[in-house]
Protein backbone atom coordinates (compact mmCIF):
# COMPACT_ATOMS: atom_id res chain seq x y z
CA UNK A 1 0.00 0.00 0.00
CA UNK A 2 1.21 3.72 -0.69
CA UNK A 3 2.05 5.86 1.81
CA UNK A 4 -0.35 7.57 3.07
CA UNK A 5 -0.56 11.60 1.70
CA UNK A 6 -2.85 13.88 2.84
CA UNK A 7 -4.12 17.59 1.64
CA UNK A 8 -5.11 20.47 4.31
CA UNK A 9 -8.81 21.44 3.09
CA UNK A 10 -9.00 25.51 3.15
CA UNK A 11 -12.50 26.24 2.70
CA UNK A 12 -12.72 23.95 6.40
CA UNK A 13 -9.32 24.54 7.80
CA UNK A 14 -8.27 27.78 9.38
CA UNK A 15 -11.25 29.69 9.78
CA UNK A 16 -10.11 32.13 11.76
CA UNK A 17 -8.06 33.07 8.53
CA UNK A 18 -10.54 35.17 6.41
CA UNK A 19 -9.18 35.01 2.58
CA UNK A 20 -8.76 31.73 1.18
CA UNK A 21 -4.94 33.06 0.01
CA UNK A 22 -4.35 33.43 3.78
CA UNK A 23 -5.02 30.17 4.44
CA UNK A 24 -2.87 28.94 2.22
CA UNK A 25 -0.33 30.39 3.43
CA UNK A 26 -0.81 28.19 6.68
CA UNK A 27 -1.36 25.55 5.29
CA UNK A 28 2.34 25.77 4.00
CA UNK A 29 3.58 26.79 7.09
CA UNK A 30 1.69 23.96 9.09
CA UNK A 31 3.78 21.73 7.00
CA UNK A 32 1.48 20.32 3.83
CA UNK A 33 2.50 20.75 0.53
CA UNK A 34 -0.78 19.74 -1.06
CA UNK A 35 -4.16 22.08 -0.90
CA UNK A 36 -7.44 21.10 -2.25
CA UNK A 37 -10.15 24.59 -2.12
CA UNK A 38 -14.30 23.71 -2.44
CA UNK A 39 -15.39 26.78 -4.30
CA UNK A 40 -12.24 29.09 -5.30
CA UNK A 41 -14.44 31.28 -7.30
CA UNK A 42 -14.54 34.68 -4.57
CA UNK A 43 -10.98 34.98 -5.42
CA UNK A 44 -9.47 35.74 -8.43
CA UNK A 45 -7.72 32.44 -9.57
CA UNK A 46 -4.22 34.47 -10.42
CA UNK A 47 -4.55 35.07 -6.56
CA UNK A 48 -4.88 31.59 -5.37
CA UNK A 49 -2.28 30.11 -7.39
CA UNK A 50 0.64 32.79 -6.34
CA UNK A 51 -0.30 31.93 -2.33
CA UNK A 52 -0.03 28.32 -3.59
CA UNK A 53 3.21 28.99 -5.13
CA UNK A 54 4.37 30.61 -2.19
CA UNK A 55 3.20 28.38 0.24
CA UNK A 56 4.92 25.67 -1.14
CA UNK A 57 1.79 24.02 -2.12
CA UNK A 58 -0.14 21.93 -4.96
CA UNK A 59 -3.56 22.89 -5.40
CA UNK A 60 -5.14 18.79 -5.85
CA UNK A 61 -8.89 19.73 -6.19
CA UNK A 62 -11.55 22.37 -6.59
CA UNK A 63 -15.60 21.59 -6.34
CA UNK A 64 -17.90 22.67 -9.58
CA UNK A 65 -19.80 25.60 -8.46
CA UNK A 66 -22.61 24.80 -5.32
CA UNK A 67 -25.34 26.51 -7.65
CA UNK A 68 -27.21 29.35 -5.20
CA UNK A 69 -27.18 28.57 -2.12
CA UNK A 70 -29.54 30.84 -0.94
CA UNK A 71 -31.49 28.38 -1.98
CA UNK A 72 -29.82 25.64 -0.40
CA UNK A 73 -28.17 24.61 -3.71
CA UNK A 74 -24.93 22.22 -3.07
CA UNK A 75 -24.15 21.11 -6.29
CA UNK A 76 -26.22 21.05 -9.61
CA UNK A 77 -24.83 17.58 -11.56
CA UNK A 78 -28.07 15.45 -11.00
CA UNK A 79 -30.61 19.06 -10.41
CA UNK A 80 -33.59 18.24 -13.00
CA UNK A 81 -33.78 21.64 -14.51
CA UNK A 82 -30.12 23.00 -14.22
CA UNK A 83 -28.40 21.64 -16.64
CA UNK A 84 -27.33 24.54 -18.16
CA UNK A 85 -26.49 26.09 -15.14
CA UNK A 86 -24.25 22.63 -13.89
CA UNK A 87 -22.15 23.05 -18.03
CA UNK A 88 -21.65 26.56 -17.12
CA UNK A 89 -20.28 25.87 -13.87
CA UNK A 90 -18.44 23.43 -15.25
CA UNK A 91 -16.35 25.57 -17.61
CA UNK A 92 -15.66 27.65 -14.93
CA UNK A 93 -14.48 25.38 -12.95
CA UNK A 94 -11.86 24.11 -16.10
CA UNK A 95 -10.29 27.69 -16.63
CA UNK A 96 -9.61 27.67 -12.34
CA UNK A 97 -8.26 24.41 -12.37
CA UNK A 98 -6.22 25.04 -15.02
CA UNK A 99 -5.33 28.61 -13.87
CA UNK A 100 -4.51 26.56 -10.87
CA UNK A 101 -2.65 23.55 -12.08
CA UNK A 102 -5.19 21.62 -10.24
CA UNK A 103 -5.48 18.14 -12.11
CA UNK A 104 -9.17 17.16 -9.99
CA UNK A 105 -12.54 18.75 -10.11
CA UNK A 106 -14.94 17.31 -7.96
CA UNK A 107 -18.74 16.81 -10.20
CA UNK A 108 -21.13 17.74 -7.10
CA UNK A 109 -24.10 16.04 -7.84
CA UNK A 110 -26.59 18.27 -5.72
CA UNK A 111 -29.10 17.75 -3.44
CA UNK A 112 -32.80 15.99 -4.09
CA UNK A 113 -35.26 18.94 -4.47
CA UNK A 114 -37.18 20.77 -1.11
CA UNK A 115 -39.97 18.84 -0.30
CA UNK A 116 -39.35 15.87 -2.99
CA UNK A 117 -39.65 12.26 -2.36
CA UNK A 118 -36.21 10.53 -2.62
CA UNK A 119 -37.19 7.61 -4.36
CA UNK A 120 -39.99 9.06 -6.54
CA UNK A 121 -37.28 11.46 -8.23
CA UNK A 122 -34.64 9.01 -8.17
CA UNK A 123 -34.81 7.56 -11.78
CA UNK A 124 -35.20 11.41 -13.04
CA UNK A 125 -32.30 12.87 -10.90
CA UNK A 126 -30.51 9.48 -12.58
CA UNK A 127 -30.97 10.33 -15.75
CA UNK A 128 -30.13 14.01 -15.32
CA UNK A 129 -26.48 13.08 -13.73
CA UNK A 130 -25.79 10.86 -16.38
CA UNK A 131 -26.60 13.46 -19.12
CA UNK A 132 -24.05 15.83 -17.30
CA UNK A 133 -21.70 13.63 -16.66
CA UNK A 134 -21.42 12.38 -20.32
CA UNK A 135 -20.91 16.20 -21.25
CA UNK A 136 -18.23 16.44 -18.16
CA UNK A 137 -16.29 13.52 -19.50
CA UNK A 138 -16.00 14.77 -23.19
CA UNK A 139 -15.11 18.22 -21.61
CA UNK A 140 -12.32 16.92 -18.93
CA UNK A 141 -10.91 14.58 -21.48
CA UNK A 142 -9.99 17.64 -24.07
CA UNK A 143 -8.58 19.53 -20.94
CA UNK A 144 -6.81 15.69 -19.36
CA UNK A 145 -8.72 16.93 -16.21
CA UNK A 146 -10.15 14.16 -13.92
CA UNK A 147 -13.30 14.22 -12.68
CA UNK A 148 -13.80 13.09 -8.83
CA UNK A 149 -17.46 11.75 -8.02
CA UNK A 150 -17.72 12.08 -4.00
CA UNK A 151 -20.72 10.32 -1.90
CA UNK A 152 -21.90 12.29 1.13
CA UNK A 153 -23.08 10.33 3.90
CA UNK A 154 -27.03 10.99 4.41
CA UNK A 155 -27.30 10.51 8.26
CA UNK A 156 -25.30 13.61 9.08
CA UNK A 157 -23.35 15.54 6.93
CA UNK A 158 -26.18 16.36 4.23
CA UNK A 159 -29.50 14.46 4.55
CA UNK A 160 -30.69 15.74 1.34
CA UNK A 161 -27.61 14.86 -1.02
CA UNK A 162 -28.02 12.88 -3.89
CA UNK A 163 -24.52 10.09 -4.30
CA UNK A 164 -24.54 9.09 -0.73
CA UNK A 165 -23.11 5.67 -1.41
CA UNK A 166 -20.09 4.16 -2.99
CA UNK A 167 -22.39 1.68 -4.70
CA UNK A 168 -24.12 4.31 -6.18
CA UNK A 169 -21.10 6.11 -7.28
CA UNK A 170 -19.91 3.06 -9.55
CA UNK A 171 -23.56 2.40 -11.00
CA UNK A 172 -24.65 3.74 -14.70
CA UNK A 173 -24.19 7.25 -13.67
CA UNK A 174 -20.71 7.14 -12.96
CA UNK A 175 -19.44 5.02 -15.58
CA UNK A 176 -20.46 7.81 -17.78
CA UNK A 177 -16.88 9.16 -16.66
CA UNK A 178 -15.07 5.66 -17.83
CA UNK A 179 -15.78 5.73 -21.59
CA UNK A 180 -12.69 5.13 -23.41
CA UNK A 181 -12.19 9.04 -24.60
CA UNK A 182 -12.11 10.45 -20.72
CA UNK A 183 -9.40 11.51 -19.01
CA UNK A 184 -10.47 9.50 -16.01
CA UNK A 185 -12.62 9.53 -13.20
CA UNK A 186 -12.32 8.80 -9.40
CA UNK A 187 -14.49 8.23 -6.57
CA UNK A 188 -14.01 9.85 -3.19
CA UNK A 189 -15.67 8.63 0.07
CA UNK A 190 -15.99 10.69 2.91
CA UNK A 191 -15.86 9.48 6.58
CA UNK A 192 -19.20 9.99 8.41
CA UNK A 193 -18.94 12.92 10.76
CA UNK A 194 -19.88 10.63 14.14
CA UNK A 195 -16.46 8.17 13.85
CA UNK A 196 -14.58 12.00 13.62
CA UNK A 197 -14.72 13.71 17.96
CA UNK A 198 -12.86 16.82 15.64
CA UNK A 199 -15.51 17.90 12.80
CA UNK A 200 -13.57 20.67 11.90
CA UNK A 201 -10.44 19.16 10.33
CA UNK A 202 -10.52 18.09 6.63
CA UNK A 203 -8.12 16.27 4.86
CA UNK A 204 -7.47 14.17 1.58
CA UNK A 205 -6.01 11.25 0.67
CA UNK A 206 -3.35 11.39 -2.53
CA UNK A 207 -1.80 8.27 -2.46
CA UNK A 208 -4.48 7.18 -5.00
CA UNK A 209 -7.61 9.16 -6.83
CA UNK A 210 -9.84 6.98 -4.89
CA UNK A 211 -9.76 7.30 -1.37
CA UNK A 212 -10.83 10.87 -0.18
CA UNK A 213 -11.98 11.02 3.55
CA UNK A 214 -12.99 13.50 5.95
CA UNK A 215 -10.60 13.45 9.62
CA UNK A 216 -10.57 10.00 10.38
CA UNK A 217 -10.34 9.09 13.97
CA UNK A 218 -8.78 5.97 13.91
CA UNK A 219 -6.79 3.80 11.78
CA UNK A 220 -9.06 0.55 11.79
CA UNK A 221 -11.89 3.34 10.44
CA UNK A 222 -9.19 4.66 7.62
CA UNK A 223 -8.20 0.85 6.68
CA UNK A 224 -12.22 -0.23 6.42
CA UNK A 225 -12.66 3.15 3.97
CA UNK A 226 -9.69 2.53 1.74
CA UNK A 227 -10.84 -1.55 1.10
CA UNK A 228 -14.65 -0.33 0.56
CA UNK A 229 -12.96 2.37 -2.23
CA UNK A 230 -12.11 0.89 -5.67
CA UNK A 231 -11.37 3.07 -8.66
CA UNK A 232 -13.41 3.85 -11.53
CA UNK A 233 -11.07 2.47 -14.12
CA UNK A 234 -10.95 -0.91 -12.16
CA UNK A 235 -14.54 -1.15 -13.47
CA UNK A 236 -14.12 -0.79 -17.33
Amino acid sequence: MAPLRFSANVSWLFPELASLPARLRAAGSSGFQAAEIGWPYAEPPEALARAAREAGLQLVLINTPPGDREKGEMGLGAVPGRQAAFREGLEQAVLYAKALGCPRIHLMAGRVPQGADRAAVRGEMETVFLENLRHAAGVLAQENLVGLLEPINTRVTDPRYFLDTPQQGRTPPARALCCPSASGAALGLTVPAPVCPQRQPSYRRLGAPTSSYRCCWKTKATKALWAASTSLKETR
